[in-house]
């Protein structure tokens, strides 16, 4: 870019969100852009997550770009490794890489109203100039740390999932894993057989469904690699298969709710004979109401006899190990935190400022936290967030519900011709957020009886998830309301 000029349109993130966004502006093509991108290639939270076991717990042909579909996946459910490649390969595939700037880093932006610009800076100190700005920076981005007393004073290995390090060598150790959610679950099984023993503190038992993975042959890649409609029909059939599931979980209904704990119980009482160890993993909540776990190799791991899971609350952690509040001291060499992220304040570590040089965190702190279809927030003209409140998919591929938002956000684009900015108007975005408010109280997610990740702990409310059919918000997203904003 030369020094001076101002952009079109700056996006910031190279994950599945930037990459969709990059292909959508280059298809375009008489739009200015650029994606930045802090580390040295591409790919968000598949790039950072490295663990042991990472893989994805949504199918691979419907956790991939509709315009860039994949008939080559080795299995259902996709490695780490694999959907990373894949990601590079779509940016080699469609030549955006030219339109990527790696490394950089960007440490804020502010909305310039007398220029009607956005003012980018970067980790350097260098200064980007963009009429737009798109952040794709995602939700499962920084690692969260557990408060416990004690954890700087280990004197062990402390490693978090999302920061893996693989110059550790957990052979023969005595670990510990804190934690049961989704990341934990898929290292526990990875690493049982070469530690020496392990320990996994559990808080809470998860929901957890069997996970029917399975490897692709070379006939049936040959078949999607050749037919366009069997590659359709193939990723329709996984798409109706889950969004099935939204009844259950967005209305709390019992019917639905029953087949999928039925489905849960079943995987329970067939892996897990010991009926001690079967109560300590069954839940006491409505199946749903945490994020539904994926997985068919971790009861059996927990049965190892190097392992003990523990159900007993963790008191502190001392330089030699971890202390439950029975006052049992469990003495390790290295303690994995499977702690999930900071989903709630992902622009904490980012600040942008809108009108009057207040930040997103900073508003969303004060007036609660909404954006128009997860989108435009009022105060913050010319900004489009993607993955912003109520765009998780709770029941489906995330990436569908990412690719109706760049669809979205192009029609806003589209009325910035000859227009200097574009704002959501706040009639428009208080109705949204009573509508999602009140749909969310018939959910599994509000009245499930648990506490989990998906409710801002300062106010209770879920605003990560869409509290509807994944479909709903397709349709929500396909034409742009003109009257939703208003444009000068």
């Amino acid at each position: 870019m030369v020094a001076g000029t101002t952009l079109d349109v700056a996006v910031i993130g190279a994950g599945f969100a930037g990459i969709a966004m990059a292909h959508a502006l280059a298809k375009r093509g008489d739009l200015s852009f650029r994606i930045l991108e802090k580390a040295t290639r591409a790919g968000g939270t598949w790039r950072d997550n490295t663990y042991p076991g990472c893989a994805c717990d949504i199918p691979a042909h419907l956790y991939s770009l509709s315009f860039a579909p994949n008939p080559d996946w080795s299995r259902m459910f996709a490695s780490q490794a694999e959907i990373l490649d894949y990601l590079e390969e779509v940016i080699d595939r469609f030549g955006l890489g030219k339109h990527i700037r790696y490394g950089a880093d960007v440490a804020g932006a502010a909305w310039d109203e007398r220029g009607k610009i956005w003012r980018v800076a970067l980790a350097d100190g260098e200064v980007i100039h963009a009429r737009t700005l798109v952040s794709a920076i995602g939700v499962l981005h920084h690692p969260n740390y557990p408060d416990i007393p004690g954890l700087k004073d280990f004197g062990g290995k402390l490693i978090h999932t999302a920061e893996w390090d693989h110059g550790y060598d957990v052979a023969g150790k005595a670990v510990a894993v804190i934690g049961t959610g989704a990341s934990a679950v898929q290292v526990v099984p990875a690493i049982v057989d070469k530690v020496g023993k392990l320990s996994v503190f559990q808080r809470t038992a998860a929901w957890i469904a069997p996970r029917f993975d399975r490897a692709f042959d070379d006939a049936k890649r040959a078949q999607l690699r050749r037919s366009r409609l069997a590659r359709w029909w193939f990723r329709a059939q996984l798409f109706w298969a889950h969004e099935k599931r939204a009844t259950g979980f967005t209305k709390a209904d019992p019917g639905a709710l029953a087949k999928s704990e039925a489905m849960c119980r079943g995987l329970l009482d067939r892996q897990v004979k010991d009926p001690v160890l079967r109560a300590k993993l069954t839940p006491n909540y409505k199946v749903g109401c945490k994020r539904l776990i994926v997985a068919s190799d971790y009861y059996p791991a927990l049965q190892k006899p190097n392992v003990e899971l523990v159900i007993d609350s963790i008191e502190r952690i001392d330089a030699t190990g971890i202390v439950t509040r029975d006052g049992v001291h469990h003495p390790v060499d290295a303690i994995v935190l499977g702690t999930g992220y900071d989903a709630q304040n992902p622009h904490s570590h980012l600040p942008i400022r809108g009108m009057g040089g207040r930040t997103l965190q900073q508003v969303w702190a004060a007036e609660g936290k909404n954006a128009l279809l997860g989108t435009a927030v009022l105060g913050f003209p010319n900004l489009f967030l993607i993955t912003g409140p109520h765009t998780g998919g709770g029941h489906n591929s995330q990436v569908f519900m990412i690719e109706a938002q760049v669809h979205y956000i192009m029609q806003a684009l589209k009325l910035l011709r000859g227009a200097d900015r574009i704002e959501v108007h706040s009639v428009a975005l208080r109705a949204f957020a009573e509508d999602m408010d009140r749909r969310m109280e018939k959910s599994v997610w509000k009245g499930g009886g648990c506490t989990s990740w998906f409710l801002d702990p300062e106010t209770g409310r879920n605003t990560l998830l869409w509290p509807s059919y994944s479909t709903d918000f397709w349709l929500k997203t396909r034409r742009l309301r003109r009257r939703d904003y208003r444009i000068d």
